[in-house]
């Protein structure tokens, strides 16, 4: 499969643009390539839900369950 995660930013359509290629990536690998891919690995505890909607199918949620790292 393939993992990513969004750009250090707060701008929504950059992460959404950095998920929309990663997704298409994944598709065309599959589809044309016929490598089977069965992962995608997009998302974090600030952006899952935009990860989700641009078809991540596993996503890193660990501060949000286990809150900040100190």
């Amino acid at each position: 499969g393939l993992m990513t995660m969004g750009p250090n930013t707060t701008s929504i359509k950059q992460i959404s643009e950095a998920f929309k290629k990663t997704k298409d990536l994944f598709d065309d690998l599959g589809q044309n390539k016929k490598i089977e891919m069965k992962t995608l690995s997009m998302g974090m505890s600030g952006d899952f839900e935009l990860a989700i909607e641009r078809g991540s199918n596993s996503i890193r949620i660990g501060t949000a369950v286990f809150g900040p790292r100190s």
